[in-house]
């Protein structure tokens, strides 16, 4: 971190971010979103109060392209995506050394998914928030790929091909121990669908969440995804994930023959996906773990659903252990006085592990057909 970086942060009085919290990445970074450069047409920021409004960028079609040095927004501060409501997806990328630490709010305009790419890390602190209308991906990937026309990479920080005007297709990870991802989000985040608080990272209703590492962790965060879809992943070797983007339906489908990272969630984690309909969970991972009461959440939620309510259906993929313990649980349930039909639970696995309370559950406790419990181990 330079003088000149330092004093600027103090004009602009945005202070310094400290992440003491989590021991990895104990450091001071400077909070601010600064442009690199690299794009035929920069992008660029303002500051409005504590708002950085992010404007510029290149476009491809209906792909914004945006390209910082560093991207962090602190507490009690926004970062802006001010796009065009033609942009069905921007993609972000860090090609400085700094990891990211979000403890703000992310906003973008309409419908467009958003894609944050950050080799070096990316934090969510207490504070995050997100206020963006369609999916949303936070990776630690080294580039995102366009089939065989092309890249946007953090490490070869080229300009966007004109042929990028095409949905991305693949996350890329080219270098051996991606850096990991952290959720500690508790921010509050409007009312779900059976009209109750929601805390932590949400996305709208129906849309996508998406946390492709390196390890991902999260020690008392939340993620929501309400009648949507939540992926937790990621790699340890070099390989390529797959992307699937349908609108704002974002999916990934992750190699066999590569070494996959940890999923951790301890310390009350909630991943709901709970609303009237649908609403799936997907981790991929070498092992999963969950403590201190963390919970999977899908299936129906309370006050709504009907006869024709489906809910969607949890997926672990692990190529070592699950351990639940604490009175954690996966749980894809339909609860009293709710009418509906439970999802499925399908786990893959070379080890299962319940202790202390932990709990798999596909029930149906008010009207309609229960979910099955599928477990593939050899």
């Amino acid at each position: 971190m330079s003088f000149r970086a330092m004093r600027l942060d103090w004009l602009q009085g945005l202070g310094i971010a400290i992440v003491s919290a989590i021991p990895l990445y104990a450091n001071i970074s400077v909070a601010q979103i600064t442009p690199d450069g690299t794009l035929p047409n920069n992008s660029n920021v303002k500051l409005e109060g504590n708002t950085r409004i992010i404007e510029g960028g290149t476009t491809r079609g209906a792909n914004l392209f945006h390209s910082f040095e560093e991207f962090s927004v602190p507490n009690g501060s926004t970062a802006f995506f001010n796009n065009a409501l033609n942009i069905q997806n921007i993609l972000t990328r860090v090609t400085g050394k700094s990891i990211s630490n979000i403890d703000g709010l992310i906003r973008a305009n309409d419908k467009a998914n958003l894609f944050l790419l950050n080799p070096n890390g990316i934090v969510f602190g207490q504070n995050a928030q997100l206020n963006i209308g369609g999916s949303f991906v936070a990776t630690t990937a080294n580039a995102i790929g366009f089939g065989n026309l092309g890249y946007f990479s953090a490490l070869n920080p080229e300009a966007p091909s004109p042929l990028l005007t095409v949905n991305p297709n693949t996350l890329l990870f080219n270098q051996i121990g991606a850096s990991p991802i952290q959720n500690s989000s508790t921010a509050p985040a409007g009312k779900d669908p059976a009209r109750l608080d929601a805390f932590g990272l949400r996305v709208r209703d129906g849309r996508s969440l998406l946390l492709v590492g390196g390890n991902v962790s999260m020690d008392g965060g939340r993620l929501n995804a309400f009648g949507g879809r939540v992926e937790l992943g990621g790699l340890v070797g070099t390989g390529a994930v797959i992307l699937s983007v349908n609108d704002n339906n974002l999916s990934l489908s992750f190699p066999s023959e590569v070494a996959r990272s940890d999923v951790s969630l301890t310390n009350g984690v909630q991943v709901n996906v709970r609303g009237d309909n649908s609403g799936s969970i997907v981790v991929n991972a070498r092992s999963l773990k969950l403590e201190g009461t963390s919970t999977l959440q899908a299936g129906i939620a309370e006050g709504l659903g009907s006869a024709k309510s489906i809910a969607g259906n949890i997926e672990v993929n692990t190529q070592a252990a699950i351990n639940l313990k604490d009175g954690s649980s996966i749980a894809n349930i339909v609860p009293f006085g709710v009418t509906g039909k439970v999802g499925n639970i399908n786990i893959a696995t070379s080890s299962l592990s319940l202790t202390s309370g932990g709990l798999l559950s596909a029930s149906n406790l008010g009207q309609g057909d229960a979910g099955n419990i599928t477990i593939s181990a050899p």
